[in-house]
């Protein structure tokens, strides 16, 4: 079960990353700053498509969900079961931190070795005994992208990641808002100011241009 969970919880985290745009250090845990300690199941509304994270700007903000995220997150859900809202929608899976938090909140040594002899793995003893385990940091993340950009053999073309890198996803999302809605809707996704993505997109401009260049060339020419 235990592998089951895992790659769920990894689906579930590439679908966030590749459609919502959000950074990753607004849903994971930075173990450099407390406020960041990764979204809870309480700060998630599959109804109404949106999470509460805590933005680069240093404010908590509601980040849409949209529809193709929707699924593997509830799917997870089901599966985890979690036993209370508080708990970390992406947590650790590491045995030696889950080890040292059963350890930590149970009591006596003859009460821990009969209670983890009960599960096949302390993460499974953790969601029955509502032990909360920490979210998986932004470097996990990163690891878990890289293993999975491996095991799938993507071919990356990228000057400094080899791997599917989590920004990959806000970049791709920029990419289809600016095509599709223009800037200021991309702007308003990605959480950045205006001028900020027409500076990053504005190869996109550049193409259109030369296509609507093109275009009156040949109405031109066709006098």
């Amino acid at each position: 079960k235990i592998q089951i969970l895992k790659a769920v919880r990894d689906r579930a985290l590439v679908f966030v990353l590749a459609y919502t745009a959000v950074r990753v250090g607004e849903i994971l845990r930075n173990p450099n700053d407390p406020r960041r300690r990764g979204v809870q199941w309480c700060e998630i509304s599959l109804s109404d498509g949106n999470m509460d994270v805590y933005r680069k700007k240093q404010q908590w903000d509601v980040a849409s969900l949209p529809e193709p995220v929707i699924e593997p997150l509830r799917s997870y859900r089901t599966l985890v079961d979690p036993p209370t809202v508080q708990w970390p929608v992406f947590p650790t899976f590491d045995q030696r931190t889950l080890a040292t938090l059963v350890q930590d909140e149970l009591d006596g040594p003859d009460t821990i070795k009969e209670r983890r002899d009960e599960y096949v793995r302390d993460f499974l003893l953790a969601l029955d005994e509502d032990i909360h385990p920490p979210s998986i940091t932004t470097d996990g993340a990163r690891s878990i992208l890289q293993r999975l950009s491996d095991a799938t053999e993507v071919d990356i073309e990228h000057p400094k990641h080899d791997y599917l890198a989590p920004h990959g996803g806000r970049r791709g999302m920029g990419e289809v808002l600016v095509r599709g809605f223009g800037y200021t809707v991309a702007a308003r996704y990605l959480d950045n100011s205006e001028k900020m993505i027409r500076d990053r997109y504005s190869h996109i401009e550049v193409d259109e241009l030369g296509e609507l260049a093109t275009e009156a060339i040949n109405e031109i020419d066709s006098i």
